[in-house]
């Protein structure tokens, strides 16, 4: 069959009506629906072909309809029979004359939509809510399989691959639905209503301890198979297909089967679901990896839940005789210090304030910490609603002295750096790990001479005083003494020529 057939079948099958569902809306809904229920028990129990009368007997087993005879039973037949939920047979063995034989009495039978269809309706009435469940185990499954289709590359002996691809696949599914429908369970507005109330906190520990316990085994195993789907290689996933195409095509089946190329195609797009649940798509996150982050969500919503529910609790309680014997206990200590331990035990740190702004700790050594540096001043500004209005007009704020001094910093660094050039200069190469113990200054200097020929190809730039400063060597390393530290840095060489003295020279 060529594509062109395929895709005019499937678009045949999407766009008709589904008579088998109509017994579900009719005007004698309850009683087709006893009627397909009875087959359906039937079904289950391998009691396929049933007679009009034992249908009749069945129907009124359940002791729903006050008023029903093997007439209308009868008439219900023939309609389900109309809809192609039900298969008549002729039965004429039990005929003992030619006149019983002509009435055409016949046995009914469930056809696989009828079947589907009350198998869907017996699930739809178990439903209480999402249910669902997290299982770790159904990952452990799927990565020993995977593992095991990575040791034996894909080739697997008859009827093995395909076991093998439906105890991961239906492991995959399994985990798939019962994770989000359990998931969901938790975000419902029946849980919501829980989560406010004190019986929640009965609960509190056993679902966080539950769900602590699958994000751990879901991110150990979820890194196993990660790391495995990678390495089955698209040559070896085609041989475990053909295995798995082979062992279908050994089943006997007495219906129409699918084609080679159909099975080919619908192994495929189930292997392409499962990597991309695992691994993701297009540079975007993996379902699994939403899946975490939903659990540890959950973890801390419930959290936060049992948090207010307490502190509720707690609102309502008065602390006076606390407080008062608390008082009286600071009343009776001698020393201030003692009653500092005792508010730091009760009270615990007060709220922190966080500034953000430039630390300014006076050197670049990560030795020295905050409480060994000075303390920076920040001007704060009311936080206040009120904002009072400006009484006037303010002067100009006269800032030549900071200008000034900053000025004559400026001209001090610049003066210092020249005079260090001129001395590199009559020096001519400078090797980074023959120097001594530098300054501050000096080791700045140095890494912004360095960083300023790395920004080059041929490892040189020219400062505004005419000196060329070439970078060499830095396949070795060496170690930097400075007054605050050490740099362990590559063993470089600074040569500096001044050309204005090359040209004289010249």
């Amino acid at each position: 069959m060529n594509e062109k057939n395929k895709d005019a079948l499937r678009t045949e099958s999407l766009l008709r009506t589904i008579p088998e569902l109509s017994y579900l809306n009719a005007t004698n809904t309850p009683r087709y629906r006893l009627i397909m229920r009875y087959f359906y028990e039937q079904h289950l129990r391998l009691h396929y072909w049933l007679k009009p009368e034992e249908v009749y007997a069945g129907v009124c087993g359940f002791e729903l309809l006050a008023q029903y005879s093997l007439e209308q039973c009868q008439q219900d037949l023939n309609a389900l029979v109309q809809w192609q939920n039900l298969v008549p047979r002729h039965d004429g063995g039990r005929s003992t004359t030619i006149e019983e034989y002509l009435r055409k009495k016949y046995r009914y039978q469930m056809t696989p939509y009828a079947v589907e269809i009350e198998r869907m309706v017996a699930g739809l009435e178990k439903i209480r809510g999402y249910g669902g469940s997290l299982e770790p185990t159904l990952l452990d499954n799927i990565a020993a399989n995977l593992r095991r289709i990575l040791q034996q590359q894909g080739e697997f002996a008859a009827g093995e691959g395909l076991a093998l691809w439906k105890s991961t696949y239906a492991s995959f599914i399994t985990l798939t639905e019962n994770a989000s429908d359990y998931i969901a369970s938790l975000q419902s507005a029946k849980a919501e209503e829980l989560m406010a109330t004190e019986a929640f906190l009965i609960y509190k520990n056993q679902l966080t301890e539950y769900l602590r316990n699958f994000v751990q085994n879901l991110q150990r195993s979820a890194f196993r198979i990660e790391g495995l789907l990678p390495s089955l290689q698209p040559a070896m996933i085609e041989r475990f297909h053909q295995h798995i195409v082979r062992d279908l095509a050994a089943l006997p089946l007495l219906e129409e089967r699918p084609t080679e190329e159909e099975e080919r195609e619908r192994l495929l797009r189930e292997w392409q679901a499962l990597v991309r649940w695992f691994l993701g798509e297009g540079g975007e996150n993996s379902d699994i990896q939403y899946l975490e982050q939903a659990s540890k969500d959950t973890i801390g919503k419930i959290v936060r839940c049992a948090l207010r529910i307490q502190e509720k609790r707690l609102s309502g309680v008065t602390r006076r005789r606390e407080l008062a014997y608390l008082g009286r206990w600071f009343a009776s200590l001698d020393h201030v210090d003692d009653a500092h331990r005792l508010a730091a035990y009760t009270f615990g740190l007060y709220r922190t304030r966080h500034f953000q702004g430039h630390d300014d700790k006076g050197t670049e050594s990560a030795d020295v910490t905050m409480w060994q540096a000075p303390p920076n001043g920040y001007a704060l500004r009311s936080r206040s609603r009120q904002r009072r209005r400006d009484g006037g007009t303010d002067a100009i704020a006269n800032h030549s002295r900071q200008k000034a001094a900053a000025r004559e910093v400026y001209l001090a660094e610049r003066q210092a750096e020249r005079e260090l050039i001129e001395t590199f200069v009559a020096q001519g190469c400078v090797p980074v790990g023959e120097l001594r113990e530098v300054t501050p200054f000096l080791r700045n200097q140095l890494l912004f001479w360095i960083s300023r020929c790395m920004h080059y190809r041929d490892k040189t730039f020219r400062t505004p005083e005419g000196v060329q400063i070439t970078l060499r060597g830095g396949g070795g390393r060496t170690r930097l003494q400075c007054a605050d530290g050490a740099l362990e840095m590559p063993d470089y060489t600074l040569v500096f020529v001044d050309e204005r003295q090359a040209k004289g020279t010249t």
